[in-house]
């Protein structure tokens, strides 16, 4: 799944508009029009980038990289939340914590848990809303950083059922 795939399935999910999209991006320290947003959103047919990971950047699509996208999550969190001020008053800029394409899974299970305020119990309950059954030792270790030494990789699949269930919970409001 690449990035633009996570972007484009989160903002379906929360039904996040354009224009909260370039404010969200703004936020997180990339600066977008409504153009180059709609560059991000688009599908890019798989048959085009057969022979690659990823697709090419074109006139038409622009290519959503690890930073552009944890920068997306921060400002997501800033959106939804307000900034997040130090013990002096300043606000404090997030650490970065996509190290490689193999984290960017549980980067964004972790930053939208911390965006939309959700438990360890709301988590397994979207998990569970998309047919996955995992334990919270399981979610846990998800949601480690990485390094440490209980931490798990999350997988494609666990990213993509995360999204289906946000999508049943909050855009097809089942309870």
């Amino acid at each position: 799944m690449t990035n633009n795939d996570i972007l484009i399935r989160l903002r379906y999910a929360l039904d996040i508009k354009n224009v909260d999209m370039i404010e969200i991006f703004r936020l997180g320290g990339v600066d977008v029009t409504k153009d180059d947003v709609l560059k991000i959103l688009t599908k890019v047919d798989e048959d085009t980038f057969y022979d690659h990971d990823e697709p090419e950047e074109t006139e038409d699509y622009i290519k959503c990289t690890n930073s552009m996208l944890e920068s997306f999550l921060n400002g997501f969190i800033t959106f939804k939340r307000g900034p997040q001020k130090s013990k002096t008053g300043e606000p404090v800029k997030p650490d970065r914590s996509i190290k490689n394409h193999a984290s960017v899974n549980n980067v964004l299970l972790k930053k939208v848990k911390i965006a939309l305020a959700l438990t360890s119990e709301d988590m397994l309950d979207i998990f569970d809303l998309a047919g996955i059954t995992i334990t919270k030792g399981e979610l846990g270790a998800l949601l480690r950083k990485e390094g440490q030494k209980n931490y798990k990789p999350c997988g494609d699949r666990f990213a993509r059922n995360f999204l289906k269930g946000l999508t049943l919970k909050f855009r097809d409001d089942v309870d």
